[in-house]
């Protein structure tokens, strides 16, 4: 993170974390740095074998149950299997001022009294420097100077180095890991409870529009900082991360700046509890929207939006209210950035959980028959009939007027139940297809199927708009209502990829389609496959761009 620029801060530490480092400063990170671990791909662990301690719970002497944590103060090692046998809590509770540890497996730092993943820049660019060989420490911390940083040029981590130093180091890294991972696949750290911000920002950086858009330079923060006199823009923060995820360097990179000017810009999710992936993802197009919108020639003559949030993921639904009785049709259309769907056993008018009148919808093909589906409206949502002259029974049926590039699909996991006063989690599976043909839900075959598939003209057909798409991201939910953790597996090269916050490892299509899907991200079929050839996977020169647009997209 750049120093210079005091509007940007890192997000607060927690109470213990700080007063660990008022007392003992950066010695026991300077003490561990050896025991570091990194591989090719960026993930980070302490290598035990290099501690003085045996890789065993010292509470219970377990060494396979639950995760490992190491004492920044005495390097002992304990172990939380739950929050019911929590060892280092325990310990913390014997020993006054060990509070703080290192996650063995993931070399993070924890706190044992919040129970929570605890982020400190100092301690990364401990890792770093222990990663980046050649690089020494002194005595309060890591030496370093802030790089000017560009794009398609890897970010400097505070390390004071030439630029033929920081070349030859960067083809020896990329040689020896023989790394044939797709430019841009890179991990992102978990800032204390961020699982929900990581997994929708890897999806994000992987839409072919925005990717197209950032990395082609249609928002230059540079020129953005010297028009606007607002300091604090999202657009600029996320260009920035765009340099930094695909600028070819694999570790794993904290998003500290972003997460802070996301708080500035929505403040009621300011906070480090954990947050729903739904509600931030449309959190981050309206932010987007708010700033790109502003611009000039932002409109087209129809009205439509030409930021890159609505030009990626802009539909529009349309919704045709039916009188019972004369057959008057009232029709409204709404605009959408992505299509929720329901997962319930029952349908959406149930007043509890205990409804089983219909059988549950097992797979996305069959929510969105149900999407669009003609349902029968209560006797309180009666239809005011122009014809009739008065309210009639009425039915309702939701069909797609306009697809976006980028089809975004909401499963409705948590459900809420008015009389009971209580909420749930639906763990149910759910089949979906990596291939789509949304052509039977578009308005014209809606309509044409109610009137029997006649053949007649109608207006604003949709007939010569891309109908097919192909499964991209997939955002998946693990865990309880009320706790959990999200995960992101990206389609790249027609390879599956595993996005665990900073761990990125590669799947088989069984994993995926096992996974209980959250978000769900197609992209249309043409706009994919040229993707997939304009993406490489090898490794990244300095003085190569990579870096094609897509036509036609952005």
């Amino acid at each position: 993170m750049c120093s210079s620029n005091s509007l940007y801060t890192n997000p607060k530490p927690c109470k213990h974390l700080a007063d660990y480092k008022v007392k003992n400063g950066l010695c026991g990170y300077n003490l561990i740095q050896d025991s570091f671990r990194t591989t090719p791909y960026g993930k980070t662990t302490l290598e035990l074998s290099k501690l003085e301690t045996k890789p065993r719970c010292s509470i219970c002497s377990g060494c396979c149950k639950g995760r490992l944590y190491m004492c920044l103060m005495c390097s002992s090692v304990v172990c939380c299997l739950s929050p019911e046998s929590n060892h280092a809590l325990l310990h913390s509770h014997n020993e006054n001022g060990h509070e703080i540890l290192v996650d063995v497996e993931r070399g993070e730092l924890y706190c044992s009294v919040c129970c929570d993943q605890v982020y400190d820049p100092d301690f990364d660019k401990a890792v770093m420097c222990k990663h980046l060989m050649g690089f020494s420490r002194i005595e309060n911390g890591v030496e370093g100077s802030e790089l000017r940083l560009s794009k398609r040029r890897r970010l400097s981590f505070g390390m004071d180095l030439d630029s033929k130093n920081m070349k030859r180091l960067f083809f020896r890294r990329d040689h020896k890991s023989k790394s044939c991972f797709p430019l841009g696949l890179r991990g992102l750290n978990n800032l204390g409870n961020t699982c929900f911000m990581n997994c929708v920002l890897q999806v994000l950086l992987h839409a072919p529009p925005l990717r197209n858009y950032f990395l082609g330079d249609r928002h230059n923060r540079e020129i953005c900082r010297k028009m606007s006199s607002d300091r604090l823009c999202l657009p600029c923060d996320i260009d920035l991360m765009f340099s930094a995820v695909f600028s070819g360097d694999r570790t794993p990179y904290s998003p500290a700046r972003f997460l802070y000017s996301w708080w500035q810009h929505s403040e009621n999710l300011a906070t480090y509890e954990q947050q729903d992936a739904h509600e931030f993802f449309i959190s981050m197009l309206d932010r987007i929207h708010d700033k790109e919108g502003k611009a000039s020639l932002a409109t087209k003559d129809n009205g439509d939006c030409q930021c890159i949030a609505h030009r990626a993921f802009y539909g529009l639904l349309r919704s045709d209210v039916t009188c019972a009785s004369c057959g008057f049709t009232s029709t409204t259309h709404d605009p959408c950035m992505d299509i929720s769907l329901d997962l319930s056993a029952c349908n959406s008018n149930r007043k509890d959980f205990a409804c089983k009148s219909s059988k549950p919808n097992e797979s996305l093909i069959g929510c969105l028959d149900l999407f669009t589906r003609p349902e029968k409206l209560g006797s309180d949502q009666k239809l005011y009939c122009e014809n009739c002259q008065e309210k009639q029974d009425a039915l309702k049926q939701m069909s797609i007027k306009k697809l976006p590039l980028v089809l975004c699909f909401h499963i409705k996991r948590f459900e809420h139940s008015p009389t009971r006063k209580m909420s749930r989690k639906i763990d149910r599976h759910m089949q979906f297809p990596f291939s789509l043909d949304m052509k039977p839900y578009l308005a014209s075959s809606i309509v044409r199927k109610r009137y029997g598939n006649r053949i007649f003209s109608f207006d604003n057909d949709e007939s010569d708009v891309s109908t097919e798409f192909e499964i991209f991201a997939v955002v998946t939910h693990s865990g309880m209502l009320e706790s959990g953790h999200y995960v992101t597996y990206l389609r790249l090269r027609n390879q599956w990829y595993k996005c665990d916050d900073a761990w990125i490892t590669e799947v088989d299509e069984e994993v995926v389609r096992a996974s209980q899907c959250y978000l769900m991200y197609y992209v249309q079929k043409m706009i994919y496959h040229k993707s997939c050839e304009d993406v490489s996977c090898q490794p990244m020169s300095l003085r190569a761009d990579t870096f094609v647009p897509i036509a036609g997209c952005c």
